[in-house]
C-alpha cells in the first residue's frame, strides 16, 4: 500500500472504526456458532431412553464432531487455498464467500440435530479421525459435515477480517483495533457458552440455539455486504483523488510463488505459528469440554454449568482491548505472550490436580484463563504484520490459521477418546476422570511458554519490533 493510500485512511478515523465494527460483528456471529454446541455436550450424551433432550451421543462421537470443524480446512487444504484466494481476489469477494459457507454449514448442522433421528448408525473406520472401526450415528456424521463446511467459512472469514484491520489500522492503534475485534468475537463465544443450555432447555429442543445462531449469521452476512459497499466507495474516492488504486491494489493482491518462499523462510513467522497452534490447542478444545468438567468435577447444575466457562470470553471483552492499548503505546508484545502462556499452564495444572473441587475455585481458575486468553491474542495477531509484508499478509494468516486448525481438529478427538477411556459407570451414572485430559492441556501450555521465550530471543536478534509500540508518532 502506498503512502498516499495510507494517508487517506489515516485521515478517516471514523471510516476506520466503522469498518472495524462491521467486520467484527460478522466475526462475532461466527464465533457464536463455533461454540454453540460446547455447553450442550452433557445434554447430547444423555441416553435417548432417558427422555428430555438426550441424543445418546458418546464422548468419542462428540470429540469427532468437535474436531470436524477443521477437517476440510486441514485435509483438503481449503484454508491454505483460502489465503491464496484472499490475496488474489481481495477482501470483498473472499468475505462474502466465507459468510456464504458459514450460513450453509450452520443450517446443515441445524437440520441434522432437528430432523435426523439419533438411532440409525453407519460403520466408520477412519482411525486418524478418531473413529477406528466403530458405529457412528448418521446424525453425528451429518452434523460434522455441516460443522466442517462452516469451519471453512469461519476460518476464511477470520483471515479476511484480520487483513481488513491490518490494512486500515497499520500505524494507527492496530493492536487496539484487533483487540476490540477479538473481544467482540469472545462475546459471541460467551453468549454461546452461557445461554445455549438455557435456550435449549426452555425451547425443549437442543437445536434451538443453532437456529438462533443461523439467523444471527444471516444478519452478519448482511453486515459484511454493507462493508463491501463502504470498501468500494473508498476505492472510488481514492480514484477521484488521482491515486492509482486499482493498479496498486491489484499489484498488492497478486500472489507470487516467491511470496510463499519468503513466508516459509521467515523464522519469526514459524515461531508465531507454533505459538498460535500450542496456545489455542490449550484453550478452544478445552472450552469444548469445560461445561462437562464443571458438572463432573465441580458438581454444577447442567443447565447453568456453561455460565462458568462463559466467564473466559466475557473477561476478554475488556482485557483484550486493554492489553492492545498497552502494546500500541508501550510495546512488550513478546513479553505479553510469555505471561499469557505461563498463566494458561498454571490454570490447567490446577484443573488437573485433585484440590479444591468447589465451584468457587473453578470460577477463579476460569477468570485467570480469561486473562491468559486476553494477553496472548492481543499481542500475537498485531505482531504478524511486523514480521510479514502487507502483500503477503493474507497468505501468512491463512497458513497460521491452517496449522492452528490442525490442533483444533486433532485435540478434541484426542480429548474425547481420553475421556471415553477414563469413564466408568457407577450404577446408571457416568463417572469421568478429567485429570489425564487436563495434564494434556497443561503440556500445551508449557510448550507455548517455551516457544514464546524463543520468540522473545529471536526478536532481540532480528529486530522484528515486537517489544516496540505499534502507534507511530509524527
Amino acid at each position: 500500500m502506498t503512502q498516499q493510500i495510507r494517508k487517506i485512511l489515516s485521515d478517516s478515523p471514523a471510516a476506520r472504526w466503522t469498518a472495524m465494527f462491521i467486520v467484527a460483528f460478522t466475526m462475532m456471529m461466527g464465533y457464536y456458532i463455533t461454540d454453540v454446541m460446547s455447553p450442550l455436550e452433557d445434554m447430547l450424551e444423555t441416553p435417548v431412553a432417558a427422555g428430555g433432550l438426550g441424543m445418546g451421543w458418546t464422548s468419542q462421537e462428540y470429540g469427532f464432531f468437535s474436531g470436524s470443524y477443521g477437517f476440510i480446512n486441514v485435509y483438503l487444504l481449503m484454508l491454505f487455498l483460502g489465503g491464496l484466494i484472499l490475496d488474489r481476489m481481495g477482501v470483498r469477494f473472499t468475505g462474502v464467500l466465507a459468510c456464504g459457507l458459514m450460513v450453509i454449514g450452520v443450517f446443515l448442522k441445524y437440520y441434522a440435530l432437528q430432523f435426523v433421528s439419533p438411532e440409525p448408525m453407519t460403520y466408520v473406520n477412519i482411525p486418524f479421525l478418531g473413529l477406528p472401526g466403530v458405529d457412528v450415528k448418521n446424525q453425528v456424521l451429518l452434523a460434522a459435515l455441516g460443522f466442517s463446511i462452516f469451519g471453512v467459512g469461519c476460518e476464511l472469514c477470520g483471515i479476511t477480517v484480520t487483513k481488513v484491520i491490518a490494512k486500515w489500522f497499520t500505524g494507527h492503534g492496530m493492536a487496539l483495533a484487533m483487540g476490540i475485534q477479538v473481544a467482540m468475537a469472545r462475546l459471541g463465544t460467551a453468549a454461546a457458552l452461557g445461554y445455549s443450555p438455557i435456550l435449549a432447555d426452555s425451547a425443549h429442543r437442543v437445536s434451538a440455539p443453532i437456529l438462533l445462531g443461523g439467523v444471527c449469521l444471516c444478519i452478519g452476512l448482511l453486515a459484511y455486504l454493507v462493508y463491501c459497499v463502504m470498501d468500494k466507495k473508498l476505492d472510488n474516492s481514492m480514484a477521484q483523488l488521482d491515486v492509482e488504486t486499482d493498479t496498486v491494489a491489484e499489484e498488492e493482491e497478486k500472489f507470487h510463488l516467491s511470496d510463499l518462499k519468503a513466508i516459509f523462510g521467515n523464522a519469526g513467522f514459524w515461531l508465531i505459528t507454533l505459538l498460535c497452534l500450542l496456545f489455542y490447542s490449550g484453550v478452544f478444545p478445552f472450552l469444548k469440554f469445560a461445561t462437562k468438567l464443571m458438572i463432573a468435577k465441580y458438581g454444577v447444575d447442567p443447565v447453568f454449568a456453561g455460565n462458568i466457562p462463559a466467564m473466559v470470553p466475557f473477561g476478554t471483552i475488556i482485557l483484550t482491548p486493554l492489553f492492545g492499548i498497552i502494546y500500541d503505546r508501550i510495546g512488550k508484545g513478546a513479553t505479553l505472550m510469555i505471561l499469557g502462556s505461563l498463566l494458561l499452564t498454571l490454570v490447567h495444572v490446577f484443573f488437573a490436580l485433585p484440590v479444591l473441587n468447589t465451584p468457587a475455585f473453578a470460577i477463579v481458575l476460569m477468570l485467570l484463563l480469561g486473562i491468559a486468553f486476553s494477553l496472548v491474542p492481543s499481542a500475537m495477531w498485531p505482531s504478524v504484520p511486523k514480521i510479514i509484508p502487507m502483500k503477503q499478509l493474507g497468505s501468512a494468516y491463512a497458513i497460521i490459521f491452517y496449522i492452528q486448525n490442525i490442533g483444533l481438529s486433532m485435540v478434541p478427538i484426542l480429548i474425547g477418546n481420553v475421556l471415553q477411556a477414563n469413564t466408568v459407570m457407577a450404577g446408571s451414572v457416568k463417572v469421568i476422570d478429567f485429570s489425564t485430559a487436563m495434564w494434556i492441556f497443561a503440556a500445551f501450555g508449557m510448550a507455548a511458554v517455551l516457544i514464546a521465550c524463543i520468540l522473545r530471543l529471536a526478536d532481540s536478534r532480528k529486530h522484528y519490533g515486537l517489544e516496540e509500540a505499534n502507534t507511530k508518532k509524527d
